[in-house]
């Protein structure tokens, strides 16, 4: 048989890297291997991070180039929805697969996919989010990015065969690179790898991820310079008499954060509703797209623009260009109305973008809806004489942190990202307080963030705790023992006795013709019986089975398994299909040793 010259070279290729394997096992320790790869990690993070934006930039200012903004008005109504449509044609024909939901993927991918993201995670959520949100789609970008990141990690890490622990640091380097990068924030990216990905921050895991971190940063700055995302000059330093002001705000942000995540679900299921109607979603999300940004012109794109006019406006003129092209332009008066109006309304626009078909995230509507209801807080709190005069500008860079620390549970993140994003270090203290406070409210109505909430109701989500964090990453099918042998309920004591001298087992599932469970027979329940050869065709399988001391199904969490066996005390207990049919057992002896396995390498530094 003739070989080609293609086979050829991918044996060559793969002889070749074999062999560089090989000699990386060889000469390079696994402690320096993962530090490598995490530098590796951090500078593709941060080349992703730099062509997601350059192509968001380029696409709106091809867009946008012959007018200036929202002077046609109607083209702002047109072209989120015209991206919408071809993002969704983008994954529907090209990726196949389902891109949304980005940390939600990776948290997923963590728990129960043995930290594995599938290869084309590493470009598509680039491609997808660029084309949503260049055209306006009222999302923003740093989801998409993270989730590119994570994925980029897991499969530099698959490529040399890495274990699934390994992979999971690898997708906390990736994320963390990739925040790093976005943001400029190398700190912010750690510390946003272990309140949201829930990775431990042990000293191995702690020198790999601020390698990737800082590494994305460089690179960051040597692609776009030194600018920041936003620029922040404080006016008015912060003072101990304006400490009510800062614990009121930060209930606020918590509140505005319960609204956040329980509109945003709200809309979700409203969507959902369409599934598979594509088309429908399409023309219902956008409709409504189209028609809040009409009202609230500032809802088109990402809104960096509006919260960078917060954050630097030093006179009632420079916040009231906030109501440019809007019903309510010239109205300083109504500003307060308004800017009120886009906080309830961006969650809105947000899962519009996303329910129609478009691809981006949460992080910068979080962002955007923290500015605004900072603002908000403060103006309200002057406007009516609360207490002590409050900036506007502070108080709207607060709320940043506020609103995200909520909606993502992740205080330090807030802080950490706000403060090192505009400079803003002295204000570290009143953001602490407001993330904080924002926090402590949060957690009495959601006990998840937005991106664990999902898969904390399906008993998928790793958290700090190790126990917890090892049954999830625990594998029921692991466990299983599919090595049983079975009778039938007609079968006599007889051939019960044969089949059982070839069983390993201390149970025998009794099943019916379609492989059901009838029942079970315990091999020590019937020794009275076994050796008594006349009583062989007296008895048979019906006559000596009991049912099972409880039933598991494949599809339960493991948390729930073993909770079913401390209450049964049982040793052996059967697992079920979604079809009902015996997949096999699972001994206690045998998931208790795995589990301890798993939980002394678990904490293992």
């Amino acid at each position: 048989m003739a070989v080609s010259v293609e086979d050829t070279s991918k044996e060559s290729s793969t002889n070749w890297f074999l062999r560089l394997n090989n000699w990386r096992q060889t000469h390079v320790s696994e402690r320096m291997f993962i530090l490598l790869l995490a530098l590796f990690v951090g500078f593709f993070s941060a080349v992703a991070a730099y062509i997601l934006h350059s192509l968001i930039n380029h696409i709106a200012t091809f867009l946008t180039s012959s007018s200036t903004a929202y002077s046609a008005n109607w083209q702002y109504l047109v072209y989120p929805v015209i991206g919408i449509l071809l993002t969704m044609l983008f994954v529907r024909y090209v990726v196949k697969d389902n891109i949304s939901h980005g940390i939600t993927r990776i948290l997923y991918a963590i728990s129960s996919n043995r930290s594995q993201l599938k290869p084309h995670n590493t470009w598509t959520s680039v491609v997808a989010s660029a084309i949503t949100i260049g055209f306006g789609g009222s999302v923003g970008a740093e989801a998409p990015i993270v989730l590119t990141g994570s994925a980029i990690g897991s499969n530099l890490g698959r490529v040399f065969k890495l274990d699934s622990k390994t992979l999971m640091l690898l997708i906390g380097c990736g994320a963390a690179g990739a925040i790093a990068g976005i943001f400029k924030a190398p700190i912010a990216g750690l510390v946003f790898t272990v309140e949201v990905l829930m990775i431990d921050l042990t000293m191995a895991s702690l020198l790999p991820i601020l390698v990737s971190c800082v590494t994305a940063t460089c690179f960051t700055y040597i692609f776009s310079g030194d600018a920041a995302l936003f620029s922040f000059h404080l006016d008015n330093m912060w003072t101990v008499d304006r400490i009510p002001g800062c614990l009121c705000l930060g209930v606020f942000c918590g509140l505005v954060s319960l609204y956040f995540i329980r509109m945003m679900g709200v809309c979700e299921s409203f969507f959902a509703r369409f599934k598979n109607r594509t088309y429908v979603r399409l023309c219902v999300g956008g409709a409504l797209l189209s028609l809040l940004i009409f009202l609230f012109p500032v809802l088109y794109g990402e809104g960096y623009a509006s919260i960078d006019l917060l954050l630097n406006g030093n006179s009632e003129d420079d916040w009231n260009r906030i109501l440019n092209n809007s019903l309510f332009s010239g109205e300083g008066d109504l500003l307060l109305a308004y800017i009120a109006f886009v906080i309830l309304s961006k969650v809105v626009a947000t899962s519009a973008t996303n329910g129609a078909g478009g691809c981006g995230g949460t992080f910068a509507p979080s962002l955007f809806v923290g500015c605004f209801a900072g603002f908000f807080f403060s103006r309200f709190w002057n406007q009516y004489s609360l207490g002590t005069y409050l900036p506007e500008k502070n108080f709207a860079l607060m709320g940043m942190a506020g609103v995200m620390s909520g909606v993502m549970h992740a205080p330090l993140t807030g802080i950490f990202l706000i403060a090192e994003l505009t400079g803003g270090y002295s204000l570290f203290l009143p953001l602490m307080i407001v993330s904080v406070t924002s926090y402590l409210v949060i957690i009495l109505f959601e006990p998840h963030s937005i991106y664990g909430a999902r898969l904390a109701r399906e008993g998928k989500l790793i958290t700090h705790n190790t126990d917890q964090a090892v049954l999830t990453l625990m594998q029921l099918d692991s466990v299983v023992d599919r090595d049983y042998i079975a009778v039938s309920p007609d079968m006599d004591l007889g051939q019960i006795v044969h089949k059982i001298s070839r069983s390993h087992g201390v149970i025998v599932p009794v099943l019916d013709a379609a492989d059901k469970l009838l029942g079970e027979i315990d091999i020590s329940n019937i020794r009275h019986v076994v050796f008594r050869i006349e009583l062989y065709h007296h008895f048979v399988a019906s006559q000596l089975m009991q049912p099972p001391k409880a039933i598991l199904l494949d599809s339960m969490p493991m948390t729930e398994v073993m909770k079913v066996f401390e209450e049964t005390q049982a040793s052996w207990l059967p697992v079920l299909d979604q079809e009902e049919h015996l997949k096999g057992y699972i001994s206690r002896q045998r998931m208790y040793t795995q589990y301890r396995k798993m939980v002394a390498d678990f904490s293992e530094e």
